[in-house]
């Protein structure tokens, strides 16, 4: 494995394709690329909003048009307990989950199918194997980013930091793994809650943005 994009606390970022740096484990925590070919439909474009505009005009996710990371996930995380963010559009990832937990994004988020009158405002998290603990809470879990980009969101698909911190303080014990890290939201919750962890993101753009996060350090 190369070197760590950066460290603190027990929790490592690389940059780079997971399939080729194989992080390893006892925790998947991870929203991975849907495989349902997400580009927008908003006339503003996706990307870093710098200086009153976006920076970069690629409204794509990378290594969502051919449906590879659940296949991956299996192959790389057999046996590991697991929490998995996907799309309402799919079956679940593979079978057996112990639970299915959902996201309730907030009345801001969802565009969709114009010729229905409900949004798509949430997603589904599936949740798989042993060890999950804590107190027994609602299977709707809320937390909000911004609707948009130019407000703070630095990625189409962020999750907010307190639905991760509901996953990992629940998380069977040992090393949280998100091949998947985007800007980071996963290992900012492990932070926060002194959990080790590890994650991988392709694009730098978002290492970029989750290594900002990661320095900000730790609130009481």
């Amino acid at each position: 494995m190369t070197d760590p994009y950066c460290e603190f606390d027990g929790v490592a970022l690389y940059h780079g394709d997971c399939r080729v740096i194989q992080p390893r484990g006892d925790v998947l925590i991870s929203d991975p690329p849907y495989g349902i070919e997400y580009r927008s439909g908003s006339a503003r474009t996706h990307g870093v909003w710098e200086g009153g505009a976006y920076a970069n005009r690629d409204a794509s996710i990378a290594g969502d048009g051919d449906g590879w990371a659940y296949g991956w996930i299996r192959a790389a995380f057999p046996d590991a307990p697991a929490a998995v963010f996907a799309s309402w559009k799919h079956s679940p990832p593979w079978p057996d989950p112990a639970a299915l937990l959902i996201w309730d994004k907030g009345e801001a988020f969802g565009m969709g199918d114009l010729a229905v009158p409900w949004k798509p405002n949430h997603e589904p998290i599936w949740v798989y194997g042993k060890g999950w603990h804590g107190p027994r809470t609602t299977s709707v879990l809320r937390g909000w980013e911004p609707s948009r980009l130019s407000m703070g969101r630095s990625h189409p698909h962020q999750k907010p930091v307190p639905v991760l911190a509901e996953l990992v303080g629940k998380a069977p014990p040992g090393l949280i793994c998100d091949p998947f890290a985007g800007t980071g939201s996963t290992l900012v919750a492990a932070r926060l809650m002194g959990r080790r962890a590890i994650g991988v993101e392709m694009e730098e753009r978002y290492c970029e943005v989750a290594a900002q996060r990661l320095a900000q350090g730790v609130l009481p």
